[in-house]
């Protein structure tokens, strides 16, 4: 039992938390924006793929990193533009839709590296973002500037969402876009630049993988994190501020499965089968889920095509 606690308590544990947490925050953000502005977007799992691949391959190519990480927002941006063409403009089933663009990215991203490393192996490596050791704040120290701009990047969401008019116009074409027409609002405008902006944030979050995380480009490396960030919106209530506690506690039970594989002994003196340690962090989500979903206040015109002038 001491040796679990002592293994909560340390700081090498929970400089793991926030790096798992990290594109989790990222995907959430931009999933929540989509959402707000009332589109569904389950393109999240291959748009992660095609940024996490274009963020790596600009940089393989010789781009700065930062550079990358534009490069991600930016095929992010494309995708989302795709998914929002389908659905707001020509107002397609929006679960068929995100489907498709999960299928295309990840298959585009794939084809893409057969083509361009037939004969490798061994992925090639990059020179990924180095910690911040110049910090003078624990943990933090301790991570990549990614790991900063996504935890900035949630108040600046909240900002931009409950203290400004245009994030006040993307929240009313969430709930009522007829009203917001009535106003003289672009419902279609509205909703594609919010797909887009979340769709950036998407790439990113993916690009996290290989320019921060890792320094490789692996097929699967996203792994379903796209899926969680899904649930992860729901369980926050739409909320930038939620969606960060939920994504960190998703992050605290996969590194805390992970540490407790590492360190053998069971929890608390209990052995266990390796698969209940790697269920654990799907299962609490999961639970999660189910409690808060209840309470879950969503947007009343999310999944709803409107057409100009509809009534």
């Amino acid at each position: 039992m001491s040796e679990t606690l002592d293994l909560l308590m340390a700081a090498p544990f929970w400089v793991a938390v926030l790096r798992i947490a990290t594109p989790l925050v990222l995907g959430t953000l931009g999933v929540l924006m989509c959402e707000r502005a009332g589109v569904l977007n389950l393109g999240i799992e291959g748009i992660m793929v095609a940024g996490a691949f274009a963020g790596w391959l600009a940089v393989y190519q010789g781009a700065g990193l930062w550079t990358g990480v534009a490069v991600a927002a930016a095929v992010g941006a494309v995708f989302g533009l795709l998914h929002g063409g389908l659905t707001v403009v020509l107002g397609l089933s929006q679960h068929v839709a995100g489907l498709g663009i999960t299928l295309l990215a990840t298959s585009l991203a794939s084809f893409a590296y057969r083509v361009g490393f037939p004969k490798v192996e061994t992925p090639p490596t990059i020179q990924p973002f180095e910690p911040m050791s110049w910090l003078p704040i624990p943990v933090l120290n301790e991570q990549t500037p990614p790991v900063l701009l996504a935890l900035l990047g949630v108040p600046a969401i909240a900002w931009f969402l409950y203290r400004t008019p245009l994030g006040l116009a993307v929240r009313m074409v969430g709930e009522n876009p007829a009203a917001a027409e009535g106003q003289g609002l672009n419902v279609v405008r509205l909703r594609l630049g919010a797909v887009a902006a979340g769709s950036a944030l998407m790439g990113v979050a993916g690009a996290f993988l290989t320019l921060s995380a890792f320094n490789a480009f692996y097929f699967n490396m996203v792994n379903g994190r796209g899926w969680v960030c899904v649930a992860l919106v729901v369980f926050a209530s739409w909320r930038p501020g939620k969606a960060l506690a939920g994504a960190l506690l998703f992050a605290f039970f996969d590194a805390l499965q992970l540490r407790l594989q590492q360190a053998g002994g069971g929890v608390f003196g209990v052995e266990l089968p390796y698969q209940v340690y790697l269920m654990l962090p799907y299962a609490m989500a999961i639970v999660a889920l189910v409690v808060m979903a209840r309470r879950a206040a969503y947007p009343q015109a999310l999944m709803k095509p409107y057409r100009q002038g509809e009534r």
